[in-house]
Order: C-alpha cells, then structure tokens, then sequence
C-alpha cells in the first residue's frame, strides 16, 4: 500500500508529465529515495544537481559563518533545508535566513528574510529561474553568490509581471572589494570578499 502522500487518482486522459507536490516531495525524501543526492523541487518537477566542489562548499561555509554573525537571537540560519514556497516548489536554498527560533513553528518554513545561493555550475539557473521562484514568493532580499565570477548578485524588489509570477524590480552585481547588508540587518554590511574561497 502506497503512503497516504502517494494515494492519488490518475484522472483519464492523454498522457502528461507526472508533477510531484511537496509532501510527495517530502514523503521520497524520508523514504531516502535522495540520500547522498542534492534534489530540489521546482514547480513539480523533481531537479538534483551534481556532487559539490570543494570551492561551493567553502563558500557556503564562509557565508553561513558571517551571516550567523548578523543574524542572532530571533532569527534562524537555515542551511539546505526545506523552503516551502507553494504546494509544488521546495527549493532547498543553500541558505535561508528565517525569523523565529526551531521551536517556533512544527512545519517547514513558508518565507525568509533573506535567501542566499551559492553558485558555480549552476549560475545562469540561479539568475533566472530560481530569481523568478523567488519573487513570485515575495523572497524581498535574493543574493546570488558567483564563486567561479567572484561577486555577488543582489535581487530585490519582486513585482509581479504579465502572465503571472514576478520578477525583481532591482539587480546589481557587487565585486570582492564592495560590501552589501541584507535588508533586514540594515546596519551590518557584508564584504563580498569574505564570502568567497
């Protein structure tokens, strides 16, 4: 017998694309169906990127370091973990900063304040596709940090456009000797240098 997450009818019909939700999601991942695997959900459809280098994996080290500096009591510091921002997109960001402590709420965060993405293979999805995710979700602060092109991309401003979803209003593409502070920490400046391996 299928968990209670699978138990669905198949309406009739031609044949079409079989879209995951997050609970389905979710339902695989606690059956270990991605362990050792990096997945994410995105508009239904399950997406897994390759193993992480070792120049990702310091950057999302060094980036989580300085924003658990800025972000302390009352704020959580969310690293690949769940992001439900509709019922058929979790994309797991590499970080998301989310108000409240652990014991604050039992179900997945549903916004952030803040979400960073650490980027080398996968760049030109992370600036367009996960952007538009983003804004859609109203996510008002979206960094994308270029490790392979040394800066960070800062997106904010979500809008909606013509045809449903968003886009952000403002881009800026910040160098290693620039400094940037995430929205909600208005005072605490960020060097981009200190993010990058």
């Amino acid at each position: 017998m299928p968990p209670a997450a699978f138990a669905v009818r198949v309406p009739s019909g031609p044949p079409r694309n079989l879209l995951w939700t997050v609970d389905q999601f979710h339902a695989l991942g606690d059956m270990g169906c991605f362990e050792g695997r990096r997945a994410w959900l995105i508009n239904g459809v399950i997406i897994e990127e390759g193993p992480m280098n070792p120049p990702h994996r310091i950057a999302l080290e060094l980036t989580d370091n300085v924003l658990r500096g800025i972000f302390g009591l009352g704020w959580r510091v969310c690293v690949q973990m769940p992001l439900d921002v509709g019922q058929n997109t979790d994309p797991q960001p590499d970080i998301a900063i989310v108000q409240g402590s652990p014991r604050s709420s039992s179900v997945h965060p549903t916004t952030a304040a803040l979400v960073v993405e650490v980027s080398d293979s996968s760049l030109r999805y992370d600036i367009t596709s996960k952007a538009e995710l983003y804004a859609t979700a109203g996510i008002a602060d979206y960094w994308v940090l270029d490790v392979d092109g040394r800066q960070l991309w800062v997106f904010r401003d979500p809008a909606p456009i013509p045809g449903g979803g968003a886009a952000y209003r403002s881009q800026a593409a910040f160098g290693p000797t620039e400094s940037v502070a995430p929205l909600a920490a208005p005072t605490s400046p960020v060097r981009i240098a200190d993010l990058l391996p």
